[in-house]
């Protein structure tokens, strides 16, 4: 009989040869059938769990190719922030993820991790140390408490979070141009000054603040790779999850590094 849809009808592929019959398979050929295993993910060219921590893997990688570079040419600490930033913007808006982009972040942020490092080091001896402990605690904290369902994001947590981390981002703003225009002598501004009645610089319960929010924020982000993945988004999808997380590791690093660099200073 003639293949009625007519989607298929011009095709040799579902079009029965004249004077042939369709083939029959044997109860043997339909088990093999069966028993064949469906196409992976990979195979599929879909996002994956193994396939994102690869890639993740990679761009922290190149994060420490160039957090040597900034150890050694700390005066390259402002300009790779600076394009840093533009690059993270960049990457941001885009709609298609594009490793290129992703990995030069990855590169000059290393470049700026580096070069703030040995600066606090040469202040602060053991800091750099404190820091990555401090962060690497964080981080696999937050991955066990979510991977156990401890822990989830939630619509009305995250309307909170995005409220605190603007005020928080106004207050950063604010702090950086007093530092600029000489209206302050702190090393950290605003975050060196004391809080009253509590005496404790104000640094201290920002840092604080802030790591709660970095670590939410690395809630988010595995939030979004576990709906990407469920989704079967694209592949390429998973530099967006390696994007994510590398910006917030970076973020609670620097948070961690001046929370250790104004605890030190106060006890001095």
């Amino acid at each position: 009989m003639a293949n009625s849809n007519p989607a298929f009808a011009n095709s040799p592929a579902f079009r029965q040869q004249r004077g042939s019959q369709a083939p029959t398979l044997s109860a043997q050929q339909l088990d093999e059938l069966y028993q064949r295993p469906s196409a992976t993910p990979v195979e599929t060219d879909r996002m994956t769990y193994d396939d994102t921590i690869r890639k993740t893997v990679i761009a922290f990688a190149v994060l420490l190719g160039g957090a040597v570079i900034g150890v050694f040419a700390p005066v390259l600490t402002l300009p790779a922030g600076l394009v840093g930033f533009v690059l993270a913007l960049v990457n941001i808006f885009k709609k298609k993820p594009s490793p290129a982009l992703i990995l030069a972040y990855s590169g000059v942020q290393g470049v700026f991790i580096g070069g703030i490092s040995v600066t606090m080091e040469r202040i602060y001896e053991g800091i750099v140390s404190q820091a990555v402990i401090g962060t690497l605690a964080v981080v696999g904290v937050t991955l066990a408490l979510f991977a156990s369902g401890r822990i989830r994001a939630s619509k009305r947590a995250t309307k909170i979070f995005i409220i605190v981390m603007v005020a928080y981002g106004v207050f950063s703003l604010i702090n950086v141009g007093m530092m600029l225009f000489g209206l302050t002598d702190q090393p950290f501004g605003l975050r060196s000054e004391l809080i009253p009645f509590i005496g404790l610089p104000w640094g201290v319960v920002l840092g604080a603040l802030a790591i709660l929010l970095g670590a939410y924020s690395l809630v988010l982000d595995f939030d979004s790779i576990q709906q990407g993945v469920r989704n079967g988004a694209p592949r390429i999808f998973g530099w967006s999850g390696a994007f994510g997380i590398m910006v917030t590791v970076i973020w609670l690093y620097v948070e961690i590094l001046r929370l250790l660099a104004i605890l030190r200073g106060s006890s001095n």
